[in-house]
């Protein structure tokens, strides 16, 4: 970074140009900030000698302004910054300051009642600073430049602000119409202080960001009095379209708008030309004052519903922010005024809340639908993660914003495969075929190819024909295992490059088993004879979701299995009251220690062989288990521990088997009653041995559904832990800081960090900096490469008004204390709790044993959570839209897991 030696750029002590480092010193000199004409002069830079890599000097709101000046065709109103060594320079004028901000980084984003104290504190001491003269004799010789009494706009630029991935919109203060050179002074140390107003310090607690990292520059502008003023989003900023930008309007400054003083005119612009406007009753308007300030005032009746730009005037705004969205690279929300001689840009931010969307290097239309929410893991994966699941997964799949989608493009625009896969998908995820349908509804955004398929069975006919064979099931589970035996016996030996080139050909191995045509073929058949039941029985009978019965203890459920068995782990605790004290203070134990020391109580052995049999065989598994970088059990067994100790407060000995047992016989009797009310039918003794065929089909092969995730679960925990191990051989060669820093490189990077022993270690923290970002990231069920983010309805008009509508996948009706739980490790449930939360993938049926009801925002018929509820008799509803928003923890509701809704009762 160079910067002038003094403040005109013209000549001075030091050589134009002349570098500073990281710390703002001027490294030709040496001097340390304090004296000399360079070092003074660094304190003020002009707009024009700013861009926006210098944002370590002039804050975001500074460089982007400084980037915006030298767009061609875009008008910047003049100004300069008051850069951060100004800023440095009055903290450290304050001894008590390192002591303040120790106390402010100790403290939780929920203590709201200390931010705020605190805060305060700290803003009135940076207020008392006197600016030094020196100091304040630069910033006047700057103002001069802006003429002899200036009217300015004096903005915070905190240097974590306007990023790509937190933008601090209006975390900090700005002051408009400040005239003179005494209160512009005072209202720069007014912005110096907002850098900890309770909101910017609450929004950098819960963003990561430590308080001593960030530093306040000031921008002071010449003041413009618009007719016009108001914000464009290059891209909408609802539904995420790129190529459809909206512009914001009102009267005056655009104070009034922000301030949410009035409603605003709003413009839709998509491919040069207004698509849709509202006009808005604009009852107030921001101006400024002649003294300075401003005031809110009138608008006259006449003028109040004239629109405030022209359709012409929308455009030709829309057209400079696509010059500026082209420059910085991304979308952009752009402040703007409207004087008499054209529109003048006041600031420019990235859109942080837009989905990225998955890069494909051509211009063509593209459809993708979520991955995770076929998964039930729709949080975030890192890099590791995401490149394993690609390298594994039976078709190509495309990152953005830390998840995988699948492009469905030419399955949609062949009518052979369109049918098929909307079928398909609309029974797992009605929203995300409406969603599909929408999309289509649009003329010209799916191409039409030709339908060169074959034509497939009837939609809705019987499954393929399949024996119905129990042995079927456990030849296809002895094939896994003796697969798996195989993996874990010759990757032990395999270390280095040698180790990858194992694991590239063991993936092959991994996806011939998952796609072997035997294991396909039984995982449909359960699916399709569960579908058939429910389908020709409510045609037959009238009866809603008959087979959520009918599949109640399934044999061979290897994840219902797993939550049974730890109500038996349960039972071997609970007669010994010293292990069950000790494993209450071991709920946040690291590690696996904490086992070994169960052995010296009472009962330990016992407790620590039965936890660890659990362990083995499920210790692979853990929240989010499709993201090979999270935590497994085996690695944090405390983790099991709050479920564990809930089933031993819980239930009597001997539950397991009773309620696999009680299952068992209502699925039996259910089952008698069923074909007998068939036989009673016309035609009744043809339907009744065909619904016989279908349920015998569905008990047979339904538990089996479960089989291949917990296959996938084991082999990825079997590549975890060969991982782990290099990294720890690249820690101990100082190649990598932590064994965690592979979890941020692709497979292939790793590889090649193995190979060479070498590393970006700057593209990690930015891959850091990334996945912490993707949290504040909602993912879309279906996006598009306009990067429209498309959710879908259910359109029924059989729910009750205000009930939250669903999809009915468990039967039953269930009314409770609703639990919102979004981490498995904190539940604290009783008996009779509904729990409520965003997916429930296989790691949480333990928690499913000591719920009453299950209320999800993601799910399907067939996803794990339903497959699970409908095992264990728990009426449910999944694809609840924000449902652990709009459901509050400890509310009242009641669950019609038939019918696909929820009431909220209190």
């Amino acid at each position: 970074m160079r910067v002038s030696a003094t403040y005109e750029g013209r000549g001075g002590v030091e050589p134009v140009g002349a570098p500073v480092d990281a710390t703002g010193q001027c490294r030709a000199t040496g001097h340390d900030g304090v004296g000399g004409i360079a070092m003074i002069e660094q304190y003020v830079w002009d707009l024009h000698e700013v861009d926006e890599t210098q944002v370590a000097f002039v804050g975001g709101k500074g460089a982007h302004l400084g980037g915006l000046s030298r767009i061609d065709g875009i008008r910047v109103p003049a100004g300069f910054c008051v850069t951060t060594d100004a800023f440095r320079r009055i903290m450290a004028e304050a001894p008590s300051m390192g002591d303040l901000l120790d106390r402010l980084s100790r403290l939780s984003p929920d203590d709201r009642e200390a931010i705020r104290t605190l805060s305060a504190e700290i803003r009135r001491t940076i207020e008392g600073i006197a600016i030094p003269d020196d100091l304040a004799a630069t910033i006047t010789r700057a103002l001069a430049r802006l003429g002899a009494q200036p009217a300015c706009a004096v903005r915070s630029s905190a240097t974590a602000e306007d990023l790509p991935t937190a933008s601090f919109a209006g975390q900090q203060d700005t002051y408009l119409n400040v005239v003179g050179p005494t209160a512009i002074l005072r209202h720069i140390s007014r912005c110096w202080a907002s850098l900890f107003t309770e909101r910017a310090v609450t929004y950098r607690r819960r963003n990561g960001i430590d308080h001593r990292t960030v530093h306040m520059a000031v921008v002071v502008q010449q003041m413009v009095f618009p007719h016009a003023a108001g914000i464009l989003f290059t891209a909408d900023p609802v539904t995420g379209n790129r190529k459809a930008a909206t512009v914001d309007a009102g009267f005056g400054l655009g104070e009034a708008l922000v301030s949410g003083l009035v409603n605003p005119d709003v413009f839709t612009v998509r491919d040069g030309e207004v698509v849709t406007r509202a006009i808005a009753a604009k009852q107030r308007a921001v101006h400024a004052l002649p003294a300075g300030g401003t005031q809110d005032m009138a608008i006259d009746a006449q003028r109040q519903k004239q629109p405030t730009l022209t359709d012409a005037q929308a455009v030709r705004l829309v057209q400079l922010g696509r010059r500026i969205e082209a420059h910085f690279g991304r979308p952009q929300d752009i402040e703007w005024c409207l004087a008499d001689d054209g529109f003048q840009i006041v600031q420019s931010r990235p859109i942080t809340t837009l989905f990225p969307i998955p890069e494909t290097g051509d211009q063509e239309n593209h459809v993708y639908v979520s991955v995770g929410h076929q998964q039930m893991m729709t949080d975030p994966m890192k890099p590791l993660g995401l490149s394993l699941w690609q390298l594994t997964a039976m078709v190509p799949m495309h990152e953005a914003g830390g998840r995988l989608f699948v492009d469905v493009t030419r399955r949609l625009a062949s009518p052979s495969t369109r049918a098929g896969l909307l079928d398909l998908i609309g029974r797992g995820d009605p929203l995300i075929r409406d969603a599909l349908e929408t999309i289509l509804d649009r003329d010209g955004f799916v191409p039409s190819l030709p339908d060169t398929a074959p034509a497939g069975p009837p939609a809705g006919g019987p499954p393929a024909p399949i024996e119905t064979d129990p042995a079927l099931v456990t030849e296809l589970i002895e094939r896994s295992r003796t697969s798996i035996a195989a993996l874990e016996r010759d990757i032990r030996t395999k270390t280095g490059p040698a180790l990858f080139d194992f694991l590239l050909t063991a993936f092959e191995e991994h996806k011939r088993v998952l796609s072997d045509p035997l294991s396909m073929q039984a995982i449909m058949a359960g699916m399709e004879a569960t579908w058939w039941l429910n389908d020709t029985l409510y045609e037959w009978l009238g009866e809603k979701n008959a087979a959520d019965t009918l599949t109640l203890s399934a044999p061979d459920n290897v994840t219902s299995e797993m939550g049974l068995a730890l109500l038996d782990v349960a039972d071997v605790i609970r007669p010994h009251p010293e292990v069950v004290a000790f494993l209450q203070g071991a709920e946040h134990a690291e590690g696996t220690a904490f086992l070994d020391d169960l052995a010296k109580l009472t009962g330990g052995t016992e407790a620590r062989d039965a936890i660890e049999s659990y362990l083995d065989r499920y210790g692979m598994r853990c929240v989010g288990e499709i993201d090979i970088t999270r935590p497994r059990w085996r690695e944090r067994p405390s983790t099991l521990v709050p479920v564990l100790l809930d089933n031993i407060r819980l239930f009597e000995p001997g539950t397991s088997e009773r309620r696999f047992e009680q299952g068992r016989q209502k699925a039996q009797q259910k089952e008698q009653d069923v074909l007998a009310r068939l036989r009673a039918l016309p035609d009744g003794e043809r339907k009744a041995d065909e619904a016989k065929r279908m349920i015998d089909r569905v008990r047979t092969f339904i538990g089996y559904r479960e089989y291949p995730k917990y296959d996938i679960v084991t082999r990825y925990f079997v590549y975890r832990q060969a991982l782990l191990k290099e990294a720890d051989r690249l820690v101990q060669a100082k190649v990598l800081p932590d064994k965690e820093s592979i979890f941020y490189l692709t497979f292939q990077e790793l590889h090649d960090v193995v190979r060479t022993h070498q590393v970006d270690h700057q593209l990690i923290q930015q891959r850091k900096d990334a996945f912490r970002s993707y949290h504040a990231l909602t993912p879309p069920r279906v996006l598009t490469s306009d990067g429209e983010a498309v959710s879908g309805a259910y359109r029924r008009d059989d729910v009750p008004a205000g009930a939250l509508t669903g999809l009915p996948v468990s039967a039953g009706t269930i009314e409770g204390r609703a639990r919102v739980i979004l981490d498995m490790a904190e539940a604290d449930l009783e008996a009779g709790d509904i729990l409520v939360t965003t997916f429930t993938d296989p790691s949480w049926s333990p928690l499913f044993v000591g719920i009453a009801g299950l209320v999800t925002e993601v799910g399907g018929l067939m996803t794990h959570g339903a497959v699970i509820a409908r095992e264990y008799g728990l009426p449910a509803v999944v694809g609840v839209d924000q449902a652990t928003r709009l459901i509050r923890d400890g509310q009242r509701i009641r669950v019609h897991g038939t019918d696909g809704y929820v009431e909220i009762l209190s």
